[in-house]
């Protein structure tokens, strides 16, 4: 049986471009006409072509939620949600919500209809765009009874899906037959930050409280899959592209981790799992593209580090309390001379040691 295959790209978004410098990234839109990422940024838009070139978008800001509809691109900018023209650049709608609420989570029908969290306020606004130079808004959740964030629309079961801020994080959904909220998982993770569906109605979800992804099945019937980076930190408005397979994470304010997932590798990974603490590495020797998995029957803390001949630790790529699943750890990031190396996974009264070969 095949296995998973990562192949994950970092942009260190501190450069400048046109004397702009990136910072405060929050979301992550793609855009499948053009095959290129729209990154938000503080004072603009930028555009991530295929072959990795950044331009500047249009001439306004988004501060956070993107969604493509329609051929045009919609941003939130404070209180406003803008709509820029793909083709031209130009922005052709401006649409003003007043209040103290702190417009977050974006996302879209497919047709004319975007829908909005506010963070602060705990509501879900419904956005009507069909006639786009003339906007209208309605308040489809008074309160959300948490702090709402990232949001992705089901059309399959005609819901809303939105996750939520705090500590042992919510992820709910809002019936569209009567806009009634119901929790889905009460997870046991802090500040959920971003949610975006796959080819396949997977979830992924982004938290800060530890730094991670996580992956669930589409009925969130079992524990979720584990899929990281070194060094993430505080992954915010996640982006699944499902033209490319890729996943797209903004993280630490100006970073943008590219997660590409090759469809015709994809497979089930249990088959390498036989206890509660395999630890497996593909390809070895080891590879940017190379991706360290195990599995987890219960919540421990753990240590995942890596020695060299001596027995000194070179890098420590995991520490402290893990959850419960399935964990995917890249490799890129991790700058390592030639050579044999230990990769070993350690916990209370565990502990599994495999070599790597570091070309």
């Amino acid at each position: 049986m095949k296995k998973n295959q990562l192949f994950v790209f970092l942009i260190l978004c501190t450069i400048n471009l046109q004397s702009q410098t990136l910072s405060t990234i929050e979301s992550v839109e793609y855009d499948a006409l053009q095959n290129r990422f729209f990154i938000s940024n503080a004072d603009n838009i930028i555009a991530r072509a295929s072959n990795g070139d950044l331009s500047i978008f249009g001439s306004v800001p988004a501060e956070y939620g993107m969604e493509i509809m329609a051929g045009y691109l919609f941003v939130i900018d404070g209180s406003t949600i803008r709509g820029i023209e793909l083709g031209t650049e130009n922005q052709v709608m401006t649409l003003n919500i007043p209040g103290f609420n702190f417009l977050n989570g974006l996302t879209n029908d497919g047709v004319s209809t975007l829908y909005a969290t506010a963070f602060l306020g705990k509501k879900i606004y419904k956005i009507d765009v069909s006639d786009i130079a003339n906007p209208s808004y309605e308040v489809i959740v008074e309160d959300t009874g948490s702090t709402p964030n990232g949001i992705v629309f089901d059309g399959t079961n005609n819901r809303l899906i939105f996750v939520s801020w705090g500590n042992n994080a919510t992820i709910k959904a809002v019936d569209l037959t009567d806009n009634s909220v119901s929790t889905i998982v009460t997870t046991s993770v802090g500040n959920i930050d971003g949610i975006d569906e796959d080819n396949d109605g997977n979830y992924y979800i982004s938290y800060w409280s530890p730094s991670k992804i996580a992956k669930y099945d589409n009925a969130f019937a079992n524990p979720p899959e584990v899929i990281s980076t070194p060094f993430l930190e505080n992954p915010a408005d996640i982006c699944y592209a499902k033209e490319i397979d890729t996943l797209a994470i903004p993280h630490s304010g100006n970073i943008v981790t590219f997660v590409g997932f090759n469809s015709d590798t994809i497979s089930s990974t249990q088959d390498i799992f036989s206890n509660d603490f395999e630890l497996e590495v593909f390809p070895n020797p080891v590879t940017e593209n190379s991706i360290i998995q195990f599995s987890l029957d219960k919540k421990i803390k753990l240590q995942l580090s890596i020695f060299n001949k001596e027995g000194k630790i070179i890098k420590t790529l995991l520490q402290g309390e893990q959850m419960k699943g399935r964990y995917s750890l890249s490799f890129a990031g991790i700058s390592i001379e030639p050579g044999i190396y230990w990769l070993s996974l350690e916990g209370i009264n565990v502990k599994k040691t495999i070599p790597i070969q570091v070309n």
